[in-house]
Protein backbone atom coordinates (compact mmCIF):
# COMPACT_ATOMS: atom_id res chain seq x y z
CA UNK A 1 0.00 0.00 0.00
CA UNK A 2 1.68 3.23 -0.70
CA UNK A 3 -1.69 5.43 -1.00
CA UNK A 4 -4.80 5.44 2.03
CA UNK A 5 -7.78 8.01 2.22
CA UNK A 6 -8.59 9.90 5.68
CA UNK A 7 -10.07 6.68 7.34
CA UNK A 8 -6.83 4.81 6.59
CA UNK A 9 -8.21 2.76 3.43
CA UNK A 10 -5.98 1.63 0.87
CA UNK A 11 -6.38 3.39 -2.12
CA UNK A 12 -3.39 2.89 -4.35
CA UNK A 13 -1.33 -0.72 -4.13
CA UNK A 14 2.06 -1.49 -5.72
CA UNK A 15 3.01 -5.06 -6.34
CA UNK A 16 4.88 -7.91 -8.38
CA UNK A 17 4.32 -10.71 -9.79
CA UNK A 18 6.18 -13.77 -11.46
CA UNK A 19 6.06 -17.27 -13.39
CA UNK A 20 7.01 -19.74 -11.09
CA UNK A 21 5.68 -22.63 -13.65
CA UNK A 22 9.49 -23.48 -14.41
CA UNK A 23 10.14 -23.78 -10.88
CA UNK A 24 7.30 -26.07 -10.04
CA UNK A 25 8.29 -27.99 -12.94
CA UNK A 26 11.20 -28.27 -11.36
CA UNK A 27 10.31 -29.09 -8.07
CA UNK A 28 8.32 -31.86 -9.93
CA UNK A 29 10.74 -33.44 -11.53
CA UNK A 30 13.10 -33.66 -8.26
CA UNK A 31 10.20 -35.23 -6.63
CA UNK A 32 9.84 -37.39 -9.78
CA UNK A 33 13.96 -38.49 -9.27
CA UNK A 34 14.19 -39.06 -5.90
CA UNK A 35 10.96 -41.36 -5.89
CA UNK A 36 12.68 -43.63 -8.81
CA UNK A 37 15.96 -43.47 -6.76
CA UNK A 38 13.81 -44.33 -3.55
CA UNK A 39 12.47 -47.38 -5.73
CA UNK A 40 16.15 -48.09 -7.02
CA UNK A 41 17.93 -48.17 -3.90
CA UNK A 42 14.90 -50.44 -3.03
CA UNK A 43 15.40 -52.93 -5.38
CA UNK A 44 19.54 -52.82 -4.77
CA UNK A 45 18.69 -53.68 -1.60
CA UNK A 46 16.31 -56.38 -2.32
CA UNK A 47 19.07 -57.48 -4.73
CA UNK A 48 21.93 -57.47 -2.36
CA UNK A 49 20.25 -59.07 0.24
CA UNK A 50 19.35 -61.78 -2.43
CA UNK A 51 23.12 -62.19 -3.24
CA UNK A 52 23.94 -62.16 0.40
CA UNK A 53 21.40 -64.96 1.21
CA UNK A 54 22.66 -66.85 -2.04
CA UNK A 55 26.49 -66.13 -0.62
CA UNK A 56 25.46 -67.37 2.87
CA UNK A 57 24.41 -70.54 1.49
CA UNK A 58 26.97 -71.47 -0.89
CA UNK A 59 29.52 -70.46 1.88
CA UNK A 60 27.35 -72.91 3.94
CA UNK A 61 27.65 -75.50 1.30
CA UNK A 62 31.15 -75.02 1.01
CA UNK A 63 32.40 -75.09 4.83
CA UNK A 64 30.23 -78.49 4.80
CA UNK A 65 31.85 -79.85 1.77
CA UNK A 66 35.16 -79.02 3.15
CA UNK A 67 34.49 -80.49 6.51
CA UNK A 68 33.30 -83.64 4.59
CA UNK A 69 36.73 -83.85 2.80
CA UNK A 70 38.40 -83.48 5.66
CA UNK A 71 36.46 -86.09 7.19
CA UNK A 72 37.19 -88.23 4.13
CA UNK A 73 41.11 -87.68 4.73
CA UNK A 74 41.04 -88.48 8.35
CA UNK A 75 39.39 -91.71 7.41
CA UNK A 76 41.36 -92.73 4.48
CA UNK A 77 44.49 -92.16 7.11
CA UNK A 78 42.77 -94.70 9.61
CA UNK A 79 41.90 -96.64 6.53
CA UNK A 80 46.27 -96.89 5.66
CA UNK A 81 46.61 -97.55 9.48
CA UNK A 82 44.54 -100.55 9.19
CA UNK A 83 45.70 -101.92 6.21
CA UNK A 84 49.64 -101.37 7.30
CA UNK A 85 49.27 -102.57 10.79
CA UNK A 86 47.28 -105.64 9.74
CA UNK A 87 49.89 -106.27 7.10
CA UNK A 88 52.84 -105.82 10.21
CA UNK A 89 50.54 -108.34 12.44
CA UNK A 90 50.83 -110.54 9.39
CA UNK A 91 54.68 -110.97 10.13
CA UNK A 92 54.99 -111.62 13.54
CA UNK A 93 52.34 -113.82 13.33
CA UNK A 94 53.61 -116.00 10.51
CA UNK A 95 57.14 -116.18 12.37
CA UNK A 96 54.67 -117.23 15.59
CA UNK A 97 53.11 -120.29 13.48
CA UNK A 98 56.10 -121.35 11.70
CA UNK A 99 57.83 -122.00 14.86
CA UNK A 100 55.04 -123.25 16.71
CA UNK A 101 54.42 -125.73 13.68
CA UNK A 102 58.31 -126.85 14.21
CA UNK A 103 57.76 -126.98 18.18
CA UNK A 104 55.46 -129.42 17.29
CA UNK A 105 56.66 -131.57 14.31
CA UNK A 106 60.49 -131.90 16.70
CA UNK A 107 57.92 -132.79 19.99
CA UNK A 108 56.05 -135.52 17.99
CA UNK A 109 59.54 -136.51 16.84
CA UNK A 110 60.63 -137.19 20.00
CA UNK A 111 57.37 -139.12 21.71
CA UNK A 112 57.85 -141.66 18.78
CA UNK A 113 61.65 -141.87 20.05
CA UNK A 114 60.78 -142.13 23.94
CA UNK A 115 57.96 -144.86 22.91
CA UNK A 116 60.05 -146.68 21.16
CA UNK A 117 62.97 -146.89 23.60
CA UNK A 118 65.10 -145.32 21.48
CA UNK A 119 65.63 -141.74 22.56
CA UNK A 120 69.60 -140.84 23.03
CA UNK A 121 71.15 -138.25 25.06
CA UNK A 122 72.02 -136.11 21.74
CA UNK A 123 68.18 -135.87 20.91
CA UNK A 124 66.87 -134.84 24.10
CA UNK A 125 69.77 -132.22 23.77
CA UNK A 126 68.52 -131.34 20.64
CA UNK A 127 65.11 -131.33 21.44
CA UNK A 128 65.48 -129.08 24.39
CA UNK A 129 67.28 -125.95 22.20
CA UNK A 130 65.14 -126.47 19.63
CA UNK A 131 62.00 -125.53 22.44
CA UNK A 132 64.00 -122.98 23.95
CA UNK A 133 64.89 -121.26 20.54
CA UNK A 134 61.08 -122.05 19.19
CA UNK A 135 59.74 -120.72 22.23
CA UNK A 136 61.79 -117.14 22.38
CA UNK A 137 60.88 -116.81 18.72
CA UNK A 138 56.71 -117.40 19.93
CA UNK A 139 57.27 -114.86 22.67
CA UNK A 140 58.87 -112.27 21.24
CA UNK A 141 56.64 -112.41 18.06
CA UNK A 142 53.80 -112.61 20.07
CA UNK A 143 54.66 -109.47 22.03
CA UNK A 144 55.20 -108.01 18.74
CA UNK A 145 51.98 -108.69 17.57
CA UNK A 146 50.72 -107.38 21.38
CA UNK A 147 52.06 -104.10 20.91
CA UNK A 148 50.93 -103.64 17.26
CA UNK A 149 47.62 -104.23 18.47
CA UNK A 150 47.39 -102.29 21.32
CA UNK A 151 49.01 -99.57 19.42
CA UNK A 152 46.74 -99.56 17.02
CA UNK A 153 43.52 -99.69 19.09
CA UNK A 154 44.66 -96.81 21.04
CA UNK A 155 45.66 -94.20 17.93
CA UNK A 156 41.85 -96.00 16.08
CA UNK A 157 39.77 -95.24 19.47
CA UNK A 158 41.49 -91.70 19.90
CA UNK A 159 41.22 -90.56 16.31
CA UNK A 160 37.25 -91.75 16.59
CA UNK A 161 36.42 -90.10 19.82
CA UNK A 162 38.44 -87.28 19.68
CA UNK A 163 38.37 -87.23 23.78
CA UNK A 164 41.00 -85.14 25.98
CA UNK A 165 43.21 -87.81 27.90
CA UNK A 166 46.50 -87.71 30.06
CA UNK A 167 49.07 -89.55 27.43
CA UNK A 168 52.70 -90.03 27.80
CA UNK A 169 54.40 -87.61 24.53
CA UNK A 170 57.54 -90.01 24.36
CA UNK A 171 55.01 -93.50 24.54
CA UNK A 172 52.62 -92.39 22.30
CA UNK A 173 55.01 -91.05 19.41
CA UNK A 174 56.52 -94.21 19.71
CA UNK A 175 53.14 -95.83 19.07
CA UNK A 176 52.46 -93.23 16.43
CA UNK A 177 55.88 -94.36 14.43
CA UNK A 178 54.90 -97.78 14.66
CA UNK A 179 51.58 -97.19 13.10
CA UNK A 180 54.06 -95.81 10.15
CA UNK A 181 56.66 -98.36 9.93
CA UNK A 182 54.47 -100.29 6.99
CA UNK A 183 55.23 -96.56 5.66
CA UNK A 184 58.69 -95.61 6.51
CA UNK A 185 60.09 -99.14 6.24
CA UNK A 186 59.82 -99.10 2.18
CA UNK A 187 62.21 -96.19 2.57
CA UNK A 188 65.51 -95.63 3.52
CA UNK A 189 64.90 -92.05 5.73
CA UNK A 190 65.55 -92.30 9.59
CA UNK A 191 63.12 -90.95 12.50
CA UNK A 192 64.98 -89.68 15.21
CA UNK A 193 62.38 -89.19 18.52
CA UNK A 194 64.15 -86.73 21.59
CA UNK A 195 61.50 -86.65 24.47
CA UNK A 196 61.71 -87.08 27.81
CA UNK A 197 59.77 -89.97 28.71
CA UNK A 198 58.53 -88.13 32.09
CA UNK A 199 56.70 -85.34 29.85
CA UNK A 200 53.19 -85.46 29.80
CA UNK A 201 50.77 -83.76 28.36
CA UNK A 202 46.23 -83.59 28.84
CA UNK A 203 45.18 -82.86 25.69
CA UNK A 204 43.55 -84.39 22.45
CA UNK A 205 45.72 -87.40 21.24
CA UNK A 206 43.80 -88.12 18.26
CA UNK A 207 44.43 -84.69 16.56
CA UNK A 208 47.94 -85.01 18.41
CA UNK A 209 48.72 -88.07 16.14
CA UNK A 210 47.24 -86.90 13.22
CA UNK A 211 49.41 -84.04 13.23
CA UNK A 212 52.57 -86.04 13.74
CA UNK A 213 51.39 -88.16 10.94
CA UNK A 214 50.80 -85.93 8.77
CA UNK A 215 53.70 -83.80 8.99
CA UNK A 216 55.82 -87.13 8.29
CA UNK A 217 53.81 -87.98 5.18
CA UNK A 218 54.94 -84.39 4.20
CA UNK A 219 58.09 -85.17 4.30
CA UNK A 220 57.96 -88.27 2.21
CA UNK A 221 55.98 -87.35 -0.51
CA UNK A 222 57.16 -83.74 -0.97
CA UNK A 223 60.29 -83.32 1.24
CA UNK A 224 62.32 -85.97 0.30
CA UNK A 225 61.27 -86.17 -3.64
CA UNK A 226 64.20 -87.01 -4.92
CA UNK A 227 66.37 -87.75 -2.07
CA UNK A 228 67.33 -91.24 -1.11
CA UNK A 229 68.59 -91.03 2.60
CA UNK A 230 66.46 -88.82 4.27
CA UNK A 231 66.65 -87.49 7.97
CA UNK A 232 63.56 -86.40 10.36
CA UNK A 233 64.30 -84.75 13.91
CA UNK A 234 61.50 -84.72 15.94
CA UNK A 235 62.31 -82.99 19.57
CA UNK A 236 59.55 -82.33 22.17
CA UNK A 237 60.59 -79.83 25.07
CA UNK A 238 58.26 -78.70 28.29
CA UNK A 239 58.02 -75.45 29.82
CA UNK A 240 55.63 -73.14 31.49
CA UNK A 241 53.00 -75.10 30.95
CA UNK A 242 53.15 -75.47 27.28
CA UNK A 243 54.64 -78.31 24.96
CA UNK A 244 56.90 -77.51 21.79
CA UNK A 245 57.30 -79.92 19.32
CA UNK A 246 60.39 -78.94 17.10
CA UNK A 247 59.64 -80.78 13.73
CA UNK A 248 62.54 -80.38 11.27
CA UNK A 249 63.05 -82.80 8.04
CA UNK A 250 66.50 -82.21 5.68
CA UNK A 251 65.05 -82.28 2.43
CA UNK A 252 64.42 -80.45 -0.64
CA UNK A 253 63.06 -76.95 1.51
CA UNK A 254 60.29 -74.58 0.16
CA UNK A 255 60.31 -71.82 -1.93
CA UNK A 256 58.88 -68.49 0.07
CA UNK A 257 55.52 -67.94 -2.47
CA UNK A 258 55.10 -72.11 -1.66
CA UNK A 259 55.83 -71.70 2.00
CA UNK A 260 53.17 -68.54 2.31
CA UNK A 261 50.18 -71.13 0.92
CA UNK A 262 50.91 -74.40 2.65
CA UNK A 263 48.15 -73.89 5.10
CA UNK A 264 45.63 -72.97 2.21
CA UNK A 265 42.85 -75.97 1.80
CA UNK A 266 43.29 -77.75 -1.42
CA UNK A 267 47.00 -75.85 -1.86
CA UNK A 268 49.07 -78.35 -3.28
CA UNK A 269 52.33 -79.29 -5.52
CA UNK A 270 51.43 -82.40 -6.17
CA UNK A 271 48.03 -81.36 -8.32
CA UNK A 272 47.18 -84.59 -11.06
CA UNK A 273 49.43 -86.46 -8.79
CA UNK A 274 47.34 -87.53 -5.58
CA UNK A 275 47.83 -84.77 -3.91
CA UNK A 276 44.46 -83.08 -2.24
CA UNK A 277 46.47 -80.19 -0.36
CA UNK A 278 44.25 -80.66 2.82
CA UNK A 279 47.43 -82.65 4.69
CA UNK A 280 49.09 -79.54 6.28
CA UNK A 281 45.70 -77.25 6.20
CA UNK A 282 44.14 -80.21 8.67
CA UNK A 283 47.09 -80.09 10.42
CA UNK A 284 46.56 -75.95 10.90
CA UNK A 285 42.97 -76.61 12.03
CA UNK A 286 44.28 -79.03 14.71
CA UNK A 287 46.64 -77.33 16.19
CA UNK A 288 44.75 -74.24 16.49
CA UNK A 289 41.86 -75.20 17.35
CA UNK A 290 41.17 -78.72 18.84
CA UNK A 291 45.07 -78.11 20.57
CA UNK A 292 44.44 -74.66 21.22
CA UNK A 293 48.03 -74.03 19.95
CA UNK A 294 50.52 -71.98 17.32
CA UNK A 295 52.44 -73.32 14.63
CA UNK A 296 55.11 -71.89 12.65
CA UNK A 297 56.79 -73.23 9.04
CA UNK A 298 60.52 -71.96 8.16
CA UNK A 299 61.82 -73.41 4.95
CA UNK A 300 64.55 -72.41 2.37
CA UNK A 301 65.46 -74.06 -1.14
CA UNK A 302 67.79 -77.53 0.16
CA UNK A 303 67.42 -76.16 3.73
CA UNK A 304 64.66 -78.90 5.03
CA UNK A 305 61.87 -77.72 6.74
CA UNK A 306 60.92 -76.86 10.40
CA UNK A 307 57.82 -76.95 11.58
CA UNK A 308 57.32 -75.70 15.13
CA UNK A 309 54.07 -76.68 16.96
CA UNK A 310 53.17 -75.74 20.33
CA UNK A 311 50.07 -76.05 22.36
CA UNK A 312 48.66 -75.97 26.15
CA UNK A 313 50.21 -78.74 28.55
CA UNK A 314 46.99 -79.21 30.12
CA UNK A 315 45.94 -80.10 33.56
CA UNK A 316 47.66 -82.96 35.02
CA UNK A 317 46.87 -85.27 37.80
CA UNK A 318 49.48 -86.18 40.45
CA UNK A 319 51.20 -89.52 39.72
CA UNK A 320 50.50 -92.21 42.30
Amino acid sequence: MVERDVLDRATRLIGVSRDITDIMQHEEALQKLNAELEHRVDARTRDLQTANGQLRRTLDELRLAQKQLVESEKMAALGALVAGVAHEINTPLGIGVTAASHLETESKRVQVLVAGGALKRSDLDAYLGTAADSSALILRNLKRADHLVKSFKQVAVDQSSEQRRVIELAEYIDEILTSLHPRLKRTHHDVTVDCDPLIRANTYPGAFYQVVVNLVINSLVHGFEGIDHGKVQIAVRAAAGQIELDYRDDGRGMEEVVRNRIFEPFFTTKRGQGGSGLGLHIVYNLVTQMLGGTLICESTPGAGVRFLVCFPQGDLPLKS
